[in-house]
């Protein structure tokens, strides 16, 4: 998380004043933040009022909505990344990391993607009005569990520009009303989806206010909406560790806690080397700053063979290893390993371009890097690897490489997360991926929603229950 990011999801402080100068600074500032509350709650409230019009709306209006807002992507792809330019060069200039930089960027390409996933969710199923469950009761009373929307969303996040799209689009079809805060790095690029969401909810007669920011209030902004409670009736932060906690910890409104991803990939003794290789490489590398990127690599004592390739090709990929001193041998120089060069030069970086390798720490193991860097821990069994997990696990998502069925079904039974995968790249932990066409968030606990939350989980129930004039006797 950068330090601008850091310092926005952080409550502001008003010292005493000792002086008539401060006194004057003191009552300006009580006077802004007086105005940032009823600003925000006046949005709170408008947000409430769009929530109960959307409640209604028929599928056919939403998808169209949907539609529009596809197109207006489509429309505004050469001004949207002209936006996203100015976020860019600022973000450089302040110093923020690689990874986030890489969150915030909006190529055509990404914004092609976005307007495709927002039309796969005009495909999918409205969620509204499903029946659960219905019966008739002894007495004549119709009794029916439907689900209904959640009411007003609101979502804190940071530099990440697709969170825009995606939680407008999965908000709407729900019908939900969506609040949202997307932190100072992406001011022109939100500013700029935001008017074209806006501007297709106006062009087909949806409530505008459905879809609103409150980045101009700044952190001020946020902390407020923290405290909506009764006109939002969710809060789901995005974003890195601290802005998770802050938000979770002085929230008066219920939140989803979502994206905190220190996940790892376990090499069974009896992994595949090849399979090992390529699904360590792709879970570490394809996109190393979201929140279903590998961060740690166990290795049991007994996979040397699939250790070996998984921390050639790593270090070849100009992956910083912190690497216990137990198999440091297993990464042998480059020039020393004749058969590994001969697989794998042809479509790797040169080794210029390797990662260095330290030892690694408990820190290591504790930190989410987001970054092209990676803790690698032996273990002596698959009970010892679990336990390691157990320890530092976010709940996020956990991989296994094995060959061994009774290990593999081990390791999904005992080990505590929202996604549990064999065999496979943690990258596929995603909305879309899952099916979902987009995703509010990757949800780590375990009331209400878990794992990756399409329109399902922003639904909650209502009972109806029909009667002739029956009464309890």
């Amino acid at each position: 998380m950068s330090q601008d990011s850091t310092a926005e999801a952080s409550t502001a402080t008003t010292s005493t004043a000792d002086s008539p100068a401060e006194e004057s600074n003191s009552s300006e500032s009580n006077t802004s933040e007086s105005n940032t509350a009823e600003a925000i709650a006046g949005i709170s409230r408008r947000a409430r009022s769009a929530s109960r019009a959307l409640a209604r709306m028929e599928r056919d209006h939403k998808d169209r909505t949907l539609a529009a807002v596809a197109a207006g992507l489509r429309e505004s792809a050469a001004a949207l990344t002209q936006a996203n330019k100015e976020d860019l060069e600022r973000g450089r200039k302040n110093g923020m990391s690689r990874s986030l930089l890489d969150r915030l960027a909006l190529t055509d390409e990404r914004i092609a993607s976005l307007a495709a996933a927002v039309e796969e969710i005009i495909a999918l199923d409205d969620p509204v009005g499903r029946i659960v469950q219905g019966r008739t009761l002894p007495n004549g009373l119709r009794l029916a569990q439907t689900t209904v929307p959640l009411g007003v969303i609101g979502v804190i996040y940071e530099a990440r520009p697709n969170v825009t799209v995606d939680i407008a689009a999965l908000a709407l079809k729900s019908g939900n009303a969506a609040v949202l805060r997307g932190g100072s790095a992406a001011t022109s690029t939100n500013d700029m989806l935001l008017a074209v969401i806006r501007e297709a909810l106006r062009s087909t007669g949806a409530p505008v206010d459905a879809v609103q920011s409150i980045d101009s209030f700044g952190r001020e902004g946020a902390t407020e909406l923290m405290t909506q409670r009764g006109s939002v009736d969710v809060l789901i932060p995005r974003g890195g560790r601290e802005l998770i906690q802050h938000v979770v910890t002085n929230a008066r409104v219920p939140v989803i806690e979502t994206g905190e991803g220190n996940v790892h990939i376990f090499i069974d003794a009896s992994a595949d080397p090849t399979i090992a290789r390529d699904i360590v490489l792709n879970a570490k590398t394809s996109r190393p700053s979201v929140c279903n990127a590998a961060e740690t690599l166990l290795l049991h004592k007994d996979a040397e063979a699939a250790g070996r390739e998984a921390l050639f090709i790593l270090h070849r990929a100009g992956v910083t290893l912190h690497v216990d001193p137990r198999v440091r041998h297993w990464l042998p120089a480059e020039a020393q390993d004749e058969v590994a060069a001969e697989t794998h030069a042809a479509d790797l970086s040169s080794p210029e371009t390797a990662g260095a390798v330290t030892e690694v720490t408990q820190e290591h193991f504790a930190t989410e890097f987001g970054d092209l860097e990676m803790a690698v821990g032996v273990v002596d069994s698959l009970d010892e690897a679990i336990e390691h997990i157990s320890r530092y696990t976010t709940g996020h998502t956990e991989a296994i490489i094995t060959d061994s069925v009774a290990n593999a079904e081990r390791f999904i039974a005992e080990v505590d997360a929202a996604a549990v995968i064999v065999n496979a790249s943690t990258r596929f932990t995603d909305g879309g991926q899952f099916g979902l066409g987009a995703e509010v968030g990757i949800s780590t606990q375990k009331m209400h929603a878990r794992g990756p939350m399409g329109m399902a989980e922003l639904t909650t129930t209502k009972w109806v229950l029909r009667g002739e004039g029956q009464i309890r006797v």
